[in-house]
């Protein structure tokens, strides 16, 4: 179990770091239609939330301490408070519907947030990396006195 809940953090992390990629193929699609940014929320809405549970449930079933899989929960918290922002962001418009500086300002966030989710996951990784290497072998004292055979 401890390997799994490696993989699957590699995993979140890739999805994480393939977010801003896909961010910015919406920002950077010209014209900019309702399809811009359907890559980045489909990864945020489905494929980071199931990933995140599987590096929860594998963290559990791996016997990590309790610090480590609180841990690994706090990206699934992460995701939601990312919709939350999205949705305020995009819900702060002027009355012909357009973006406003306070409503950018959340946005913003968004990107903050995000930033902040992929610093706990690669907490994660690290954890989970150490945590799954096989533990050292004693070392047993041997103490050879003079005159003695060894």
């Amino acid at each position: 179990m401890r390997k799994a809940f490696v993989i699957t953090s590699f995993l979140l992390l890739a999805a994480f770091a393939l977010q801003f990629v896909f961010a910015a193929v919406g920002a950077f699609t010209k014209p900019a239609g309702e399809g811009a940014y359907t890559l980045h929320s489909v990864t945020g809405m489905a494929v980071i939330p199931v990933l995140t549970l599987l590096t929860i449930l594998f963290a559990a079933l791996a016997k990590a301490p309790g610090r480590l899989v609180g841990l690994t929960v706090l990206p699934l918290g992460l995701v939601v408070l990312q919709a939350l922002i999205a949705g305020l962001a995009n819900g702060i418009t002027d009355a012909a519907g357009v973006s406003t500086p306070f409503g950018l300002t959340i946005a913003g966030l968004h990107a903050v947030n995000g930033i902040v989710a992929v610093h706990v996951v690669v907490g994660v990784v690290r954890a989970a990396r150490r945590l799954a290497r096989p533990a050292p072998a004693e070392v047993a004292q041997v103490t050879v006195r003079e005159g003695e055979p060894a």
